[in-house]
């Protein structure tokens, strides 16, 4: 079986300013932090770049979390518990309170290469 390919493009962000954190996690258990995932794949790039590419992934099940982390701290700042910068997850979902459950981003890789374009949402 050949490996896939996943290129994340990231749309709507308010401004350049910081970096794109994203993170492709099968976990379930680890979705959306990523935390204790060790097969948890991460990158962080530049605001100004709206697309990420990820090479050479088993195929499986996945679910992608976004942050425009606008001051460079690496991490996603809250305010009483509500985001304060953009975040957004592969699929879109709706977002109530809380971030979603990965069945609800999930999506599935199957070889060959798939795209999922993440619109991120801002409150603040």
């Amino acid at each position: 079986m050949s490996p896939a390919r996943l290129d994340v493009a990231v749309d709507n962000l308010r401004s350049g300013k910081g970096m794109i954190r994203i993170c492709l996690t099968a976990d379930p258990a680890n979705f959306p932090g990523c935390i204790d995932d060790a097969d948890a794949v991460t990158r962080s790039v530049p605001a100004g770049v709206h697309s990420v590419r990820f090479d050479g992934l088993p195929r499986g099940n996945y679910a992608v979390a976004v942050i425009h982390d606008e001051n460079g701290n690496s991490r996603l700042d809250t305010f009483a518990g509500i985001p304060r910068e953009g975040f957004g997850f592969s699929r879109n979902p709706a977002v109530r309170f809380g971030p979603p459950r990965f069945e609800a981003a999930r999506f599935t890789l199957d070889g060959g290469a798939e795209t999922q374009q993440v619109r991120m949402r801002y409150i603040f």
